[in-house]
């Protein structure tokens, strides 16, 4: 990988807590501990920071556009409170059904955003909690990482990446992946 430009972020799971039923109002939307700490801190190190969501509920009718909306800007308002904010929020609105490109594990969404900030592949990474968070990923050609906290079985999403991307790493949260990035990357001086 080139020097990391861009961090693509799942939203369900990875910023806020996930529902098998879905993220349907305002009131629903709660962040993960630390993750919009972490977003700050991503932006405060140089990074753009964009979200790539499959969000079906609209494509399913579970949702209006303007409840849609709504969920967004808690999400934003609560990101900005924290110190943090988005270059680029790309959402697929279609159902499984809809044969789009953009919904996850295809690459659409993935590859708009990195258009838009005008960023190659490799100097991006995914951070999802699903598989076809991972599948989107290696798609566009970003690097992906996982982490579990999301609702699904996070062990047995790690050991099928595993066989998409060997080495693949897993953490605990958003939080946990950004501490090691930053150190990693830039010292403990971030």
């Amino acid at each position: 990988m080139k020097k990391l430009k861009l961090v693509l972020l799942d939203r369900d799971g990875v910023i806020n807590f996930d529902s098998p039923d879905y993220i349907l109002s305002p009131d629903q939307w709660q962040p993960i501990p630390g993750s919009l700490e972490a977003i700050a801190l991503l932006k405060d190190a140089g990074l753009f920071v964009a979200i790539c969501s499959n969000q079906s509920g609209l494509g399913r009718g579970m949702m209006s556009q303007d409840m849609f909306e709504a969920i967004q800007n808690k999400m934003v308002a609560a990101t900005q409170t924290a110190g943090g904010s988005f270059d680029v929020i790309s959402y697929c609105p279609h159902n499984p059904e809809a044969g789009c490109d953009c919904r996850k594990p295809k690459a659409g969404l993935l590859l708009q955003v990195l258009r838009e900030l005008g960023v190659n592949p490799d100097e991006a990474v995914m951070v999802g909690d699903s598989l076809r968070d991972v599948q989107a990923a290696i798609a566009a050609g970003v690097s992906a990482v996982l982490v579990s906290s999301g609702y699904g079985d996070a062990q047995s999403i790690w050991q099928k990446a595993q066989a998409l991307q060997p080495g693949i790493k897993m953490y605990d949260n958003l939080a946990s992946y950004v501490e090691t990035l930053l150190l990693k990357n830039f010292g403990e001086g971030a």
